[in-house]
């Protein structure tokens, strides 16, 4: 168990959302499952299960990748059309799978993908890691002004990451976003000139919790005796201003 349990919120913000996953099933008043194995732009290799992939017991969250006869499974759970938010700060309490092979992530998407589509939306990385990089956590900004080589990041080695909890957080204001791990500063994004191609990020965005299979950034390679997988979230939490 990490010795951080719970870094606080900015001053003079208050709790507007939260899930300690409780409940023997997923809320479905907050979350969804997005199902199948369409690559999903980064020609992953899973095929996203709806349940079957995801546990809960003793008050955590365990998404499971799974090597199968003929394919790889895992879960991806969003919060889209469900709970969504513009601004606060956000906290993960997460404990991540490891090998190679795997790209866990902890982001958010624009709830108007739909109409702008990728990367018009704007997407925030909370926290992403692949398994040939062990031990090294990336969080990143991605717009239409930078993407594909993802100019707008911050890296930080963590020890013991994958036998200890660790605290993935996000403060988003009018002015910056910024990136923090175990209640440290890893990257800050904050444009001087806002524009529509700079800052998509002042409507609600929606959260997203997955294990990808390999992938133009997770593979080519993957261990299949490494399986399965899990990541395990004790918690999210979502604080505003009041």
């Amino acid at each position: 168990m990490s010795c951080i349990l719970h870094a606080r919120p900015p001053k003079d913000y208050h709790l507007v959302w939260s899930d300690d996953f409780t409940e023997t099933v997923l809320d479905t008043t907050s979350w969804s499952f997005d199902i199948g194995d369409n690559g999903w732009g980064n020609n992953e290799k899973q095929y996203y299960t709806e349940n079957k992939n995801v546990e809960i017991k003793g008050g955590f969250l365990s998404i499971i990748a799974r090597k199968e006869v003929k394919r790889y499974t895992s879960a991806r759970i969003v919060t889209k059309g469900k709970r969504a938010f513009t601004y606060g700060y956000v906290e993960i309490r997460a404990k991540l799978p490891h090998g190679i092979g795997t790209w866990p992530a902890i982001w958010m998407l624009g709830e108007n993908i739909s109409k702008t589509g990728w990367p018009g939306c704007g997407e925030l990385d909370i926290m992403e890691h692949v398994g040939k990089h062990s031990g090294y956590i990336h969080c990143s900004v991605h717009n239409p002004a930078g993407y594909g080589e993802t100019p707008f990041t911050g890296i930080v080695q963590i020890d013991r990451l994958f036998d200890t909890f660790h605290l993935y957080a996000l403060e988003w204001t009018k002015e910056k976003i910024n990136f923090l791990v175990d209640g440290k500063s890893v990257y800050e994004y904050a444009p001087t000139c806002k524009t529509d191609d700079n800052w998509p990020f002042d409507k609600p965005m929606f959260f997203i919790f997955n294990i990808a299979v390999g992938g133009n950034w997770g593979g080519p390679v993957i261990d299949d005796t490494i399986f399965p997988q899990r990541m395990t979230i004790d918690y999210i939490r979502v604080y505003q201003k009041k």
